[in-house]
């Protein structure tokens, strides 16, 4: 009978003991892990501020077959929200408390545990670093006395078993966008006429690779001077291809805006006025990136070789930006339409 109180006494000061260590063990934690994106700031941003996107990225819901998952009334922006269950990886949800459009995002996440729930920040940074993005991903609390009980004979430290999930996550996230950023689509439209006009330009020779930075440069600096000289725009901006030489890899071209009328510009200026005929053209679109051009040029191509029509060699093909960088940041979304101009039916 002594010996059992001896031994009960003894578990006694174990579990006060025990309690003591707990207790005072320091229950703060920070998860973070660091990653450059390739992919703008803006894009990275709007997926990950888009919570019924994670799904396709977050490394939780791959680790397992059985999340459900339910999303708030807002799915983005402050006070969106979405729930998950799961018999493997349990239950909880994710709150965007504040968002800073497009450097930085706060959420509250809470899982639902034995103990009760468990209510942790995560936080999430966007830094451009040229055309990639530097991503932080963070998550920081305090663990109860229960929590810090059952990671005390656990191998792993919350921090060292969320760093890895983080880090799949982050390259998950990459593997997406540039996935989504890759997409593009051709469809030659067929033979149209397209009413040509006055236009204002820039004209420039430069490597067919430089092609796509240069114009944007151009396109700003003709803009600039019909606003400051109120002249006006009509449509979206367009480049004209006065010379490609494959061979060389250079190209002589023109960029700039469609006006309402002829514009005399003085003699020493930049920007100039042309004229562009009412023509019988070969229309194809390509949305998606600029590097697909060449391919969607060839599918134009293709298309007049099939049909019978022919190319009029006395006029350059040109191409209109229905939508660009400076509408999206997103290359998916840029639409591109083609003109090649044909011989009149009446030629033929």
């Amino acid at each position: 009978m002594k010996i059992l109180k001896y031994l009960l006494f003894l578990l006694l000061i174990f579990i006060i003991g025990a309690s003591i260590y707990i207790a005072t063990k320091d229950g703060n934690f920070q998860v973070e892990q660091q990653q450059v994106i390739a992919a703008p700031q803006q894009v990275v941003f709007n997926e990950v501020n888009d919570l019924t996107s994670w799904e396709k990225w977050e490394p939780w819901s791959r680790e397992t077959d059985d999340m459900i998952v339910n999303y708030g009334e807002k799915t983005s922006g402050n006070g969106a929200m979405y729930s998950w269950k799961s018999e493997n990886m349990g239950n909880g949800k994710i709150i965007i408390q504040e968002v800073k459009p497009y450097s930085s995002i706060e959420q509250e996440i809470i899982f639902e545990t034995p103990f009760g729930e468990s209510n942790s920040d995560v936080y999430w940074k966007f830094e451009k670093q040229g055309d990639s993005t530097l991503v932080t991903w963070g998550m920081k609390g305090e663990q109860s006395f229960m929590e810090k009980a059952a990671f005390t004979f656990q191998d792993q430290s919350i921090t060292e078993m969320m760093k890895p999930m983080f880090q799949k996550g982050l390259d998950n996230l990459e593997e997406e966008l540039v996935e989504q950023m890759e997409a593009y689509s051709i469809n030659v439209e067929g033979v149209t006429q397209h009413g040509g006009g006055y236009y204002m330009y820039v004209t420039t020779a430069s490597k067919i690779s430089q092609v796509p930075d240069r114009m944007e440069q151009m396109i700003a600096q003709v803009d600039q001077y019909m606003t400051t000289n109120n002249i006006e725009k009509v449509g979206n901006p367009f480049v004209l291809y006065n010379q490609w030489n494959e061979d060389a890899g250079t190209a002589i071209f023109s960029a700039g805006y469609f006006t309402p009328s002829e514009v005399v510009t003085p003699a020493d200026s930049q920007v100039l006025n042309g004229y562009l005929p009412n023509q019988r053209t070969l229309k194809a679109t390509l949305k998606g990136n600029y590097k697909n051009l060449e391919e969607a040029y060839d599918t134009a191509y293709k298309y007049i070789s099939e049909n019978g029509l022919t190319v009029n060699a006395n006029s350059q093909p040109f191409e209109v930006y229905v939508t660009r960088p400076e509408n999206s940041p997103n290359p998916a979304d840029w639409v591109t339409n083609i003109y090649i101009p044909l011989m009149p039916e009446s030629s033929l």
